[in-house]
């Protein structure tokens, strides 16, 4: 069951503690502004030490406070306007040099999702792609492009793989209809989270589909029906998110892939070389 934080914070508030119910308010009222901010930074802020900050973090179940931290910048991800992310990361930049920030920030996804990923989720992920029947590649708004790469990708090395066109409701499931056992489902899904999306990863499921999930958390609303769940940091970079974090997973899944299909993938690309050159598709006076 999904954890509802802000509403727990809320009802525990008159069991804590003096310095506990300062912090609590704060959070109750700037969870966006808490959410960035170091436990220092939020002690400071509301008048308590940063170890009483630490100590609130647990006091509610978290290891620590960077993993209270994560399940509230979830949340801002989650509940917040296009506009009112925009002033969140214009809060967080700064007016400092944006190129730098926003380059060292993706930098910082990827080494977070590689030492977060399930690496047995990962290879069972590949040998699952390796084996199935057909591919269905999913993802809507800015996951579509993921998607779109990822199953053109797949496609230089398979026949069976679907791009899942997302125009309408009707239609997705039109395109999914037959899925069924010994096929797999590739769901990317980032917030603010497509109901649709979801909908057609529950149908896939209930027809006996393998699930990959590429998203941000266990508390993604697919993360529930993946056979693998593959992790990825994707905070927000203005108004949207960046997926820089996701797409070197899709890449690490292709690489992987076509190293599994290596002869095939091979002779399937001598025979594309032989048809691009015949009918001229690539510029070769280029250099």
């Amino acid at each position: 069951m999904k954890r509802n934080l802000l509403k727990e914070i809320e009802e525990r508030m008159p069991g804590f503690s003096k310095g506990q119910k300062l912090i609590s308010g704060y959070i109750l009222e700037n969870y966006d502004k808490a959410a960035y901010m170091t436990a220092a930074k939020l002690g400071a802020i509301v008048k308590v030490s940063e170890s009483t900050v630490v100590r609130f973090a647990i006091e509610l179940g978290f290891e620590g406070y960077p993993e209270f931290q994560h399940s509230l910048q979830e949340i801002v991800r989650t509940k917040l306007t296009s506009f009112q992310r925009i002033e969140v990361t214009n809060n967080l930049i700064g007016d400092g040099d944006v190129l730098t920030k926003v380059l060292n920030s993706d930098q910082d996804k990827i080494k977070h999702t590689l030492e977060e990923i399930d690496r047995k989720a990962f290879e069972d992920a590949v040998q699952r792609l390796v084996e199935a029947d057909n591919i269905y590649v999913l993802g809507m708004r800015s996951s579509a492009t993921l998607a779109s790469f990822f199953a053109h990708s797949l496609g230089m090395i398979f026949d069976r793989v679907k791009l899942v066109q997302t125009g309408s409701g009707s239609e997705m499931f039109e395109q999914i209809m037959n899925i069924g056992e010994g096929d797999v489902m590739i769901a990317i899904s980032f917030p603010r989270y497509s109901k649709k999306l979801i909908n057609a990863v529950n149908y896939a499921k209930h027809r006996g589909a393998n699930i990959i999930a590429i998203t941000d958390s266990t508390m993604s609303p697919i993360a529930p029906q993946a056979s693998q769940l593959l992790l990825a940091r994707s905070d927000m970079a203005s108004f949207v998110d960046s997926l820089v974090a996701p797409l070197s997973i899709i890449n690490a899944i292709i690489v992987a892939v076509s190293r599994a299909k290596q002869d095939e993938l091979t002779e399937r690309l001598r025979k594309l070389e032989d048809i691009w050159d015949e009918y001229d598709v690539y510029d070769k006076n280029q250099g």
